[in-house]
């Protein structure tokens, strides 16, 4: 499987000089913070997609596959039928929450910058 993250691009030399260079590669896909988010609740794949438009089937499936490769999620299969997927958080997903919420806070705060950059003429 093709990860569509930096895996194999980012020179070893790189990952001992910054630190934030494994958590990139971790975190990187367009999608993968979006979904991390999203699986504060155990969801199945049906809602995950609905919760973030935009992102095709196959997409979605690659991310969650490099999530759980590395340990970010859990994919947990029931035996029935239709077959029911759910994914959750593993506790390394959730250590990462705290970053996410930070992120959306500085998010915020940038977002209202802008908006009053905007607003002045600046």
């Amino acid at each position: 499987m093709a990860r569509t993250s930096f895996e194999g691009e980012i020179p070893v030399e790189q990952i001992k000089v910054c630190p934030v260079t494994d958590t990139q590669n971790i975190i990187a896909g367009k999608w993968k913070i979006i979904i991390l988010w999203h699986l504060q609740e155990t969801r199945r794949f049906g809602e995950l997609q609905r919760l973030v438009p935009g992102v095709s089937k196959g997409i979605l499936t690659s991310q969650l596959r490099e999530l759980e490769s590395d340990q970010m999620i859990d994919r947990k299969v029931y035996r029935e039928v239709p077959p029911k997927v759910e994914y959750s958080l593993t506790d390394k997903g959730r250590t990462f929450m705290p970053i996410l919420e930070q992120m959306g806070e500085w998010g915020k705060k940038y977002a209202a910058g802008k908006k009053t950059v905007i607003e002045s003429g600046k």
